[in-house]
Formats: structure tokens, C-alpha cells, sequence
């Protein structure tokens, strides 16, 4: 009996023993299973949800670290439809605080779409609003816990980032603006959208928030360092704005950039905005290419294009500066006959005496001399016609009729070397400049100092364009223009220091291409100190009604500009900087 006993129980024994290991083989088997690595996924797949998160948009600063451009919190306000305990407190609560409509919240509220648990109120709501209403929310819930009414109970607040200019107007040409949608529009907003705004990732949020650790961080995207220099783009801004008011023009445009690096120090242009308020853009702008006149619009230059015709001149050596000749008023080229702006004849002229009366008909002769494939190479080799390749969104080609053009005729040799019929931008015209100011070499116009991304700098190098002339062209022809200047007496003269710079005055075409009356485009482009040119300034009025004149329009105020300038940058007098090399 005990024998059979014992037999009984060691067979339930072994029997359970089987089973058990069958039980855990066959969870094991279950567990690695490809049926359990879906109902896995799935499970992952409640406990959270895939989002796509947009990483902070880089920040802007000047060459000095000054922010010109960052991000601020603002908040989305909804509403969690289940834990609403009083939806016409929520509706007054947001028609008081913010403004909104309290029939349309209630009305929202209380007939939502079908099948949605959250609904959003409104967005983009500042820190300050927010935070008032989450105290509000928290004092309600206080003091009314027994009956609930009035009650702010399901409304939520959501922060995230909204692109702000603490500057406003500031470098607003240059900087361009963010829309809400997270897009940079015109400027350097536009042109690095990519690297301000990182790439955005897509990733999986639980939905347990002790598990935020989880969250993978996204890289920010790359902060921006300009060129500018704040206190100049200040200058820039305060000079146009008075020179706009003393002039009676429609628009203005004022470049500093240096033309050894072609660093833009300062660019402004009329009229500006505050980029904090985008959506009053069509109240300020009729169109896209007036955000930024200096490399949106082209148009023709006048007398100014005359410094490159004439560099052309000298490095071809169809003249010297002493050459002369006999003014007698007119000159006959293609069969027509181009006038002096004041329609006189001027006797005998070297080539100072030509740029200093700034005479049509020595242009024209020189560029006859040249003949047409020798003067419009050249014009090619300053990048007259083409883009610059500037860092700035929208900027336009430019044009030059050339030979075998269905529009070009032989006259259009003549009145091209002194800028009619020829259209540029003012930062083309800069460019193009800058070869006489640095030896020969015509520099890259940028922006971007440097960019910093994961924690390192990238600077900008300095890039050359080309070498339309020789150095001892460039030099020739600057030391021209001052002198021309100083026997001119012109009032862009800077007392102390010795300035090469050349006015621009020109009739506007009207749409049949006859030019209008009355109306003209004022400027001005000058470098110094001409020994050893620290910058170059271009100042352009478009139809001034002040004067007639670029030399009473856009001379002064270079003037002034280049008066203060000097200060902000730290540049001795002549005299007192040869004392110091001397030293």
C-alpha cells in the first residue's frame, strides 16, 4: 500500500513537472515569436505616438555678438473637451484676456468636430497673456473646488518657439523675416533657410511623462554671424532716414562695405519694416524686389559707371591720365551724336579734367578708342550684366547690351560708357568698384561672417571674383578721382581725409524707353582713405526733388556719413595715421 502510494505520487509529480516545463517552453516559444514582436510594436505603439519635432531655428548676430534675430516662447491655448466644467467662463475668460470672440469660443466649445478630444482656441499667445491666464486658472480652481463655477478646468496651454527681432526695423532689409509656418522670407532669412532651421526629425513621445527622458534630443540649427556691424548699420539707417527727409526722394539705398574683404559693414534701404509685425508687408511693400533696393532693383547708374570705363580706358592703354583732348560739345559715334549733361563744350581736358566735369563726351571718345570688343570685355570682367552672387535672396542680373543684341546699336558704345542704357544693382556697382579700391581685385560682396553649428565656428573666407585691371590701375585711377574730387571742391569731400569717389547723376527711362522729365536717380560711390581704403560707400536717391544733381543730392550725404563712419571705425586722420606708421 505505502509502495503504491509512493508510485502515485512521484507519477502526479513527474506529470506536473511535464507540464510545467511544457507551460514555460511554450511561453518562451510565444515570447520569441514573430506574432509577439508585433503585438509588441503594437503595445509601443499605444503607450506613445510619432511626432515630428522642428529643432530651435538658429540665431543672428552681428560681428560683435549683438542679436539681431532669436526666438521667444509663445503658447497655444485649447481646450481638453472631457475636463470642461464651464465653457462660458473659458469664452469670457479669452474674450477678456485676449481679445477673442466670446460667441465664437462658446460656439466652439460646446460643437466640435466629431471625434476630436483636444481644440485648439488660438496660437502664437505671448508668455506674459499665458502666464496671466494659468494664474487665473490655478485661483479659480482655488477658491471655487466646491461647485466648480466659474471654473477654467480643461483649458491647456502647449508652449513652443516663435521667431523675434528684439532690433525691430533694424538690418531689416538684410534680415528678411520668418513667417508662422516656420519659413524665412527675403534677406538672410530666405537665402540659409535650411541652416537656420536645422532638420526637423520624427520621433516617438510616450505618452508616460516619467518617461521624457526618453526623448531624443534634436540639434538645434545653425546660429548666424553677419558682417554688419551694429553701430554702423544704425549710421546707415539714421543717415538714409535723414537724407530721404532733405532730399524729398521716393527711395533710398546706402551700402558700407569693405573692399578688401568684401564685408558688408551696413546695408539699408527705403522703406523698412518691423519684422516682429510680417503680416503688414503688402501694407509697406507694393512688391518683392522693393524689400531690398540693393540687390533687388536695376537700374541705370549714370555718370558713376564713368570710373569704370575710364579704368578701362587706362588699363587698355588707349589713354594715360595726361592725355588730352578738345572738348567741342558733341561727339558723333553710330551715327549719332551724344551732348555733355550741361550741353556745353569744354575746351581742352586731360583725363582729370574729364572725370572732375564728369564729360560725357570724353567717355564716349574713350570708349571709341577702346572699340566695342575691348570696352565690353572689360564691362564682362567687373561683372556688369551678372549676378554678384551676394548672400541675399532676390538678387537681380543686371544688364549690358552687347554686340549682336537684337538691341544694341553702335550708339549704345557711346552712351553705355557713361551709364545710360546700361542697368546694374547698387551692389554690383559696388562690386565692380571695389577692384579700383583693392588693387585690382574685384572681392566677393557676403554677409555671413561665420556660422557655428555643434559647437564650432566656420568662418567665411575671402573670396576674389576676378582682377579686371592691374594694381597700378586701380591705384591710377583712385588717386584720378581724388584729385578730380579736391579741384572740384566737391562737398563729398571729408576734411582730413583724402576720399576717391565719383558722382552719378541719370534720367529714369519711362515704359516706352524715352526718358522722363524732371526725374532722376542720385549717386554717389567713394572709398578712402585712397592710400589705403578701409571702405567704400554707396549712396543711391531715387527721384530726389530737392536738386537736380547727384552733387547736391547724394555728395552730402556721403559726407556726413563718411564723417561720422571714420569715428565708428577707428580711423585716424591722414596725417596722423602717417605719423603713426612712421613711428
Amino acid at each position: 500500500m505505502k509502495r503504491q502510494y509512493q508510485l502515485r505520487s512521484l507519477s502526479l509529480a513527474i506529470l506536473f513537472a511535464v507540464l510545467a516545463a511544457t507551460i514555460v517552453l511554450q511561453m518562451v516559444r510565444i515570447q520569441a515569436s514573430a506574432e509577439a514582436a508585433v503585438f509588441l510594436q503594437q503595445a509601443d505603439r499605444y503607450a506613445g505616438r510619432y511626432e515630428t519635432l522642428f529643432p530651435e531655428r538658429g540665431q543672428i548676430f552681428d560681428r560683435h555678438g549683438s542679436q539681431l534675430a532669436g526666438n521667444k516662447s509663445v503658447y497655444e491655448i485649447g481646450v481638453s473637451l472631457a475636463d470642461i466644467k464651464n465653457a462660458h467662463t473659458i469664452a469670457l475668460t479669452l474674450n477678456t484676456v485676449l481679445g477673442l470672440n466670446y460667441e465664437k469660443v462658446y460656439n466652439d466649445i460646446l460643437n466640435p468636430p466629431a471625434g476630436i478630444v483636444y481644440l485648439v482656441l488660438t496660437d502664437f499667445v505671448s508668455s506674459e497673456k499665458a502666464h496671466e491666464l494659468m494664474e487665473l486658472k490655478a485661483r479659480l480652481a482655488e477658491e471655487y473646488t466646491q461647485s466648480g463655477d466659474p471654473s477654467l478646468s480643461g483649458l491647456d496651454f502647449k508652449a513652443h518657439l516663435m521667431r523675434s527681432y528684439p532690433e525691430k526695423t533694424l538690418a531689416s532689409n538684410i534680415l528678411g523675416f520668418v513667417t508662422l509656418e516656420n519659413r524665412g522670407y527675403f534677406g538672410i532669412e530666405e537665402k540659409y533657410d535650411s541652416l537656420l532651421a536645422g532638420v526637423p526629425a520624427t520621433v516617438w513621445v510616450p505618452e508616460d511623462p516619467n518617461r521624457a527622458a526618453e526623448l531624443p534630443e534634436i540639434p538645434r540649427g545653425a546660429d548666424l554671424i553677419l558682417t554688419i556691424d551694429r553701430e554702423i548699420q544704425a549710421l546707415v539707417e539714421a543717415e538714409l532716414q535723414k537724407g530721404m527727409e532733405d532730399t524729398g526722394s521716393e527711395a533710398g539705398t546706402i551700402i558700407v562695405m569693405d573692399p578688401r574683404t568684401g564685408e558688408i559693414l551696413g546695408m539699408a534701404s527705403t522703406p523698412q519694416m518691423d519684422l516682429n509685425n510680417f503680416s503688414q508687408y503688402s501694407e509697406v511693400y507694393h512688391n518683392a524686389s522693393e524689400f531690398d533696393r540693393a540687390v533687388s532693383i536695376q537700374y541705370e547708374p549714370g555718370s558713376v559707371f564713368k570710373v569704370l570705363t575710364m579704368a578701362a580706358a587706362i588699363d587698355s592703354g588707349v589713354v594715360t591720365p595726361n592725355s588730352t583732348y578738345l572738348d567741342v560739345g558733341f561727339y558723333e559715334i553710330g551715327g549719332a551724336y551724344v551732348y555733355n549733361w550741361d550741353q556745353g563744350a569744354w575746351g581742352p581736358q586731360d583725363m582729370i579734367g574729364c572725370l572732375e566735369h564728369s564729360l560725357n563726351i570724353c567717355m564716349a571718345r574713350l570708349a571709341d578708342l577702346m572699340g566695342e570688343e575691348t570696352f565690353y570685355t572689360y564691362m564682362r570682367r567687373f561683372g556688369i550684366g551678372h549676378p554678384t552672387g551676394i548672400d541675399l535672396a532676390m538678387e537681380a542680373n543686371g544688364r549690358l547690351k552687347v554686340p549682336g543684341d537684337l538691341d544694341w546699336y553702335k550708339v549704345d558704345l557711346g552712351t553705355n560708357s557713361f551709364g545710360q542704357g546700361v542697368a546694374v544693382t547698387p551692389i554690383q556697382m559696388m562690386t565692380a568698384a571695389s577692384a579700383l579700391a583693392n588693387d585690382g581685385r574685384m572681392v566677393y560682396p557676403h554677409l555671413l561672417y561665420g556660422m557655428v553649428s555643434n559647437g564650432h565656428q566656420y568662418n567665411t573666407p575671402v573670396q576674389t571674383l576676378g582682377t579686371p585691371i592691374s594694381p597700378q590701375t586701380a591705384r591710377t585711377v583712385s588717386e584720378m578721382l581724388a584729385t578730380a574730387m579736391e579741384q572740384g571742391k566737391m562737398q563729398s569731400l571729408v576734411e582730413g581725409y583724402r576720399i576717391a569717389g565719383k558722382t552719378g547723376t541719370a534720367q529714369i527711362p519711362g515704359p516706352d524707353g524715352r526718358y522722363l522729365p524732371d526725374q532722376i536717380n542720385a549717386s554717389f560711390i567713394g572709398w578712402g582713405p585712397v592710400d589705403n581704403p578701409r571702405f567704400m560707400v554707396y549712396v543711391w536717391f531715387e527721384k530726389p526733388d530737392s536738386a537736380d544733381w547727384a552733387a547736391y543730392v547724394a555728395a552730402p550725404v556721403f559726407h556726413d556719413l563718411v564723417e561720422k563712419l571714420v569715428v565708428l571705425m577707428g580711423i585716424p586722420p591722414d596725417d596722423v595715421r602717417r605719423q603713426l606708421v612712421g613711428q
